[in-house]
């Protein structure tokens, strides 16, 4: 006698909604990630059309996917290469402008991961291995714009390349909670570690 299991259905909750950043941001922070690279604002623009909002790629995936406005190519650490790329970075690490800002209800973060076939298949990892994105860097003074930094420093592949259009991470958002005696009230007055010198 086989063993029948009800199947249920819960409700997911939804508290937070991706957005581009203004394109004034994303060349602001472009000309600030890569001054050594004279692209021109066509070229700029170019990329920040080709930005897609993340999504779950189905009904039972917990990561919204974050996909590539660009071809990127990861080289190993200590490979020196020089483009004019500015995705072809040195030194095994790349920093990728996501052109996306999240709005997140209050008491959830959005935890940042690469996509597990990258890490599977080659190891790449994130620079702080789990991205923190918290509810108020959406009122940041960069409008909360997320960048992603991965890094190859792995030996089971050489060179790693994603396509244009390709999912690199996913965005998992999780709630949280604090001490009983957490009495903090100072507001966050800058961008990325901003909170350091808070």
């Amino acid at each position: 006698m086989g063993i029948y299991v009800k199947e249920r259905k819960t409700k997911i909750q939804k508290i937070a909604k991706f957005e581009k950043i203004s394109i004034e941001q994303f060349k602001k922070d472009w000309s600030s990630c890569y001054p050594e690279y004279q692209s021109s604002e066509e070229d700029i623009k170019t990329i920040y059309n080709r930005i897609q909002l993340p999504k779950r790629a189905t009904t039972g995936s917990a990561g919204c996917d974050f996909f590539s406005p660009s071809d990127l190519t990861i080289y190993p650490t200590g490979t020196q290469i020089l483009s004019e790329n500015p995705f072809k970075i040195l030194k095994g690490e790349i920093k990728i402008l996501t052109g996306i800002c999240c709005r997140i209800e209050s008491g959830w973060v959005l935890q940042i991961y690469p996509r597990s076939s990258l890490g599977f298949k080659y190891g790449i990892h994130l620079a702080k291995t789990v991205g923190i994105i918290d509810s108020d860097y959406y009122n940041s003074d960069n409008e909360g714009h997320i960048f992603v930094k991965l890094v190859n420093d792995s030996s089971i592949c050489d060179i790693v390349r994603i396509k244009t259009g390709q999912a690199f991470c996913q965005g998992i958002f999780t709630p949280y909670g604090v001490t009983y005696d957490d009495n903090t009230d100072r507001k966050r007055n800058g961008g990325f570690g901003s909170t350091d010198n808070i």
